[in-house]
């Protein structure tokens, strides 16, 4: 496709050959992303503690956690096309602004309620930076720099929301769970005077529409309240409907926010769909891994943080790595690849995981799952972007990030709901001989059910044991649909991926 620049179009859009000034650029976005990513993982590590401080439910959790990635997702695209519009520089300085107000706001928020409105505007902001890092990146670099600039990026995308588990888990046993949002707030502040100085400004002048895309709400509440509930029913109604309206707008307009032609595009859609259920899957085995490590294995946040380094040490060094091999063997054959690997781990961990069995049944999946995470994002990084001209890139940049919001908070959302709805029905059964009084709150969470067992006298040893099997009877059941949904990812790239890569 045609990537031409009209000189009338872009303000400033100047290829930047200095390397110590494209080094503090790439410092200024990193620091960025990792803000926002952290701002998103950090939660996953502190939800006992957090559900104990809020007085929130398993579900009151799983809104706190998703509301951030819901707003994140739904601003995304219109934001990239603002920062294109009226200076990219300008949109992430008044992100930062805005997300670091909203994580003071969470910081001292003293119920649920408080806890998810502080959470949306963060989400707000985080959709001011999320996609302006990455188009000031391709926008900036040059060519022959710019494929390792963007693995740098993808690399941080996929492990800094581990380093961001690591860092909140450290705060948690030193200090306290409200210490998890310091990392964010400084990385804020860093970014800000290395942006302030260094950053370029942007933009395209051409006029351009803004349109807001639906949210997901069905998926949230469907595995809790049922498929056929009315509000679980309107929610995916509306989902939908918003799509389709969106779609059908963009095809008529003169000139669209997005023109959803681009993705006949077999390496936009395939890399788009590969993102979304990658993310999916990643971010949902972080909610349900911590809970596992911390309330049915007992350890420490740092030491349930540490658990997850592996997949970090795998996916991290194999994100620079993979456009070369991408290189050699083609985008399509790598992304799949890293996807049957994903799903591999995924299998291991659903067939050995249990409370008696701890960690080792978990390491290698963990492995597997890693190496798959670092083959598939960076190709389906470089993809999106190449596939929309430089005066687009908010735009690209804003199609990336949305694939992995929108694959984050779909994740969230139905992995966690099979999870808490699983547990609550192996739970009722395990201790059906027990008062209502007593067995509807332990059903509400590992959280509650501690709490229920500390009063219960000679039942507490049988209701920790019952709440721990549960837990692990529905994390098995939810392991199953994320090796589903990668299943389906491959399926995808097999037979939709693009025939000819370049």
């Amino acid at each position: 496709m045609n990537s031409a620049v009209p000189e009338s179009n872009v303000e400033h859009d100047e290829l930047i050959h200095d390397a110590r000034t494209l080094r503090f650029i790439l410092i200024g976005m990193i620091t960025a992303l990792v803000a926002v990513i952290a701002a998103m993982s950090g939660l996953n590590v502190a939800q006992q503690q957090m559900a104990t401080g809020l007085r929130a439910s398993q579900i009151g959790v799983l809104w706190i956690i998703n509301s951030y990635t819901l707003t994140l997702a739904a601003c995304l695209l219109p934001v990239g096309a603002i920062g294109d519009r009226w200076g990219r520089k300008k949109i992430l300085v008044i992100g930062l602004v805005l997300f670091g107000a909203a994580t003071v706001g969470a910081l001292f928020a003293n119920s649920a309620a408080t806890m998810i409105a502080a959470r949306v505007v963060a989400g707000v902001g985080a959709a001011m930076i999320m996609p302006v890092t990455l188009s000031i990146i391709t926008s900036s670099f040059p060519p022959e720099s710019r494929s390792k600039a963007i693995g740098i990026w993808a690399g941080f995308a996929g492990g800094g929301g581990m380093i961001g588990l690591f860092v909140s888990a450290s705060a948690i046993d030193v200090l306290s769970w409200r210490w998890i949002f310091a990392m964010p707030l400084a990385l804020v502040a860093i970014s800000l005077v290395v942006t302030t100085r260094f950053a370029p400004e942007s933009r395209d002048k051409g006029n351009h529409p803004f349109a807001v895309g639906g949210v997901v709400f069905g998926v949230h509440e469907g595995p809790e309240r049922g498929w056929t509930d009315v509000l679980t029913l309107a929610g995916l109604i509306v989902g939908v409907v918003s799509i389709v309206a969106f779609i059908v707008v963009e095809r008529r307009h003169a000139d669209p926010l997005l023109d959803v032609s681009l993705f006949r595009d077999r390496r936009l859609a395939s890399s788009t769909v590969g993102l979304v259920i990658i993310f999916s899957a990643m971010f949902g085995i972080f909610l349900v891994l911590f809970p596992f490590f911390q309330a049915v294995l007992g350890w420490s946040s740092l030491r349930s943080a540490s658990a997850m380094l592996p997949m970090m040490f795998m996916l991290m060094p194999l994100s620079t790595v993979a456009p070369k091999v991408a290189a050699r063997f083609g985008r399509r054959a790598t992304m799949t690849a890293g996807l049957l690997s994903f799903a591999a781990g995924l299998v291991f961990m659903a067939s050995f995981a249990s409370v008696e069995r701890g960690y080792s049944a978990i390491f290698p999946g963990l492995i597997l799952i890693g190496l798959g995470l670092g083959l598939a994002m960076t190709p389906a990084t470089e993809a999106i972007t190449e596939c929309l001209p430089p005066e687009k890139q908010g735009v690209a940049s804003a199609i990336n990030d949305t694939t992995r919001e929108l694959g984050a908070s779909v994740g969230v959302a139905l992995l966690g709901s099979i999870l808490s709805a699983s547990y609550r029905s192996s739970v009722d059964s395990k201790l059906a001989d027990l008062p209502d009084a007593v067995r509807e709150p332990v059903g509400d969470g590992l959280a509650s059910a501690f709490g229920v067992a500390a009063n219960a006298g000679n039942d507490a040893a049988r209701i920790i044991d019952a709440a721990r099997h549960a837990f692990v009877d529905g994390w098995i059941t939810s392991m199953w649909i994320g090796t589903s949904l990668i299943g389906v990812g491959a399926l995808y790239l097999i037979f939709f991926g693009p025939r000819r890569e370049k």
